[in-house]
């Protein structure tokens, strides 16, 4: 699978031990997202606030305008409430729940679910349901960040966001 033909080359690794396969074929970007290892996430002081999440593409690994995660939430924890620093789109792929946003609506979201939330909008995701949420956020920025009003543990901070924003 290694080798070259003619313009298009495939950039598989030989042991499939890795999680994320580049497929270099016309600019395509290929990440198995079930099988990508989440990182926990939850909020230092409120336990309530915690999810699983990971990076599928984002600026040079992948992507150059946009950036991709896969999370879930499981039934009574959220993710507590964030502005994320650019436009964000989620698409809900399993289980129930809420969005809340800072000027007090609240929307149920379900499987097939798509919402925009323009930049600067505080908001929550709740698993209001008895299955594990999934969804997948697109982001409109190869870097950004998310400023959230709990500290996340890990890694301790009130601010995460793409791996490649420290450069």
């Amino acid at each position: 699978m290694g080798a070259a033909t003619g313009r298009h080359a495939w950039n598989l690794p030989e042991t499939g031990a890795t999680h994320h396969q580049e497929a270099a074929l016309d600019s395509v970007f290929i990440v198995a997202t079930g099988d990508l290892p989440r990182s926990k996430v939850g909020g230092m002081d409120d336990p309530t606030v915690h999810w699983a999440g990971a990076f599928a593409a984002y600026g040079g690994h992948g992507a150059t305008q946009s950036s991709t995660i896969v999370y879930e939430i499981e039934p009574g924890q959220r993710l507590g409430w964030h502005t994320d620093a650019t436009e964000e789109t989620q698409y809900i792929l399993a289980g129930t729940g809420e969005l809340r946003m800072e000027d007090g609506s609240v929307h149920a979201v379900k499987p097939g679910t798509v919402f925009v939330l323009q930049t600067p909008v505080r908001h929550d995701l709740v698993n209001t349901g008895d299955e594990t949420l999934r969804a997948v956020a697109f982001f409109a920025a190869a870097m950004f960040t998310q400023q959230f009003d709990n500290v996340m543990l890990a890694p301790n901070v009130h601010v995460l966001g793409t791996p490649n924003r420290d450069g």
